[in-house]
């Protein structure tokens, strides 16, 4: 039992940094951006081309693939999404519903149907054993390369004067211009950044999530599950509940088989009964 909840905290945390960029545009940004798991498909590939193809080590693919997906995600804010974030919530959805279908055909055309792979270091391709309980260590170093991604971005967004900038810059934007705030310098680099976190996730989930082109239509749900139970008020919601979906996907499936991922909606519904905003709401502006 134990080792499937620590299997299940593993799949929460790569829920959580796949998911945690999404939590940020939309509660911070009040932008919903649908096309979320296409940066986190790309990252995926990023790194399998780097690994498969041109044999980059997987511990050095994986910042480059941060940082690229990161370039990419300013370059399309710069280009294309800031003329949407400010039009409304069904333009926003439209328009990267789009995006979605446009990278899944582009990817389908480029890298072809067939799942991708990356190639692992033999150090992550063992499992681990302690005091009784097997994890494996790829799992074991999602959850610890997670749990430091976690607090980092914790302590960003309370604690740094970016993080309070952001802040000012959502609930009054032309307040925060008035005291010399970029808003558009702040956005753009919110965006990069919550893109450059799903294109890491992906390619931490390539080896147990797979990656095919319609990974960004097949995971968006899990996205919206993860951001409707946290809440958008801060990283610590979207955690919590990556984690507790996470260990009952894990933990269900392998009781009740039949079920599926049909027990993470039932215990969706459940909390959204509870509460409505989820775990931690953001207050009022």
């Amino acid at each position: 039992m134990l080792t499937l909840v620590l299997d299940g905290i593993a799949y929460g945390m790569l829920l959580f940094v796949l998911a945690c960029g999404l939590a940020v545009t939309l509660g911070l940004m009040n932008f919903v951006n649908l096309a979320h798991g296409a940066f986190a498909m790309a990252g995926g590939y990023l790194v399998v081309a780097l690994t498969m193809r041109l044999d980059v080590p997987f511990l050095w693919a994986l910042p480059v693939a941060f940082v690229a997906i990161t370039l990419l995600g300013m370059l399309a804010f710069a280009l294309v999404y800031r003329h949407i974030i400010r039009k409304s919530h069904l333009d926003q959805v439209l328009f990267s519903i789009g995006v979605v279908f446009m990278s899944i055909a582009t990817m389908d055309w480029f890298m072809g149907t067939q799942q991708q792979f990356a190639k692992l270091p033999e150090f992550l391709s063992g499992r681990i054993e302690f005091a009784g309980l097997g994890l494996g260590a790829y799992r074991f170093f999602i959850i610890v390369v997670c749990a430091v991604l976690a607090a980092a971005l914790q302590w960003a967004l309370a604690k740094t004067r970016f993080g309070s900038r952001l802040r000012a810059a959502v609930d009054d934007p032309p307040v925060a211009s008035g005291l010399g705030i970029n808003v558009n310098w702040v956005f753009l680099i919110t965006f990069g950044v919550g893109s450059g976190l799903a294109g890491l996730g992906g390619a931490l989930g390539t080896e147990i999530l797979g990656l095919e082109p319609t990974f960004p239509l097949k995971f968006m749900i899990y996205f919206l599950v993860v951001v409707a139970v946290g809440g958008t008020s801060s990283i610590t919601g979207p955690l919590l509940a990556s984690l507790l979906l996470g260990v009952a996907d894990v933990v269900g499936k392998y009781y009740v088989p039949n079920l599926g991922a049909f027990i993470i909606y039932c215990l969706m519904i459940a909390i959204l009964m509870v509460r409505p905003q989820g775990l931690f709401a953001r207050g009022g502006r």
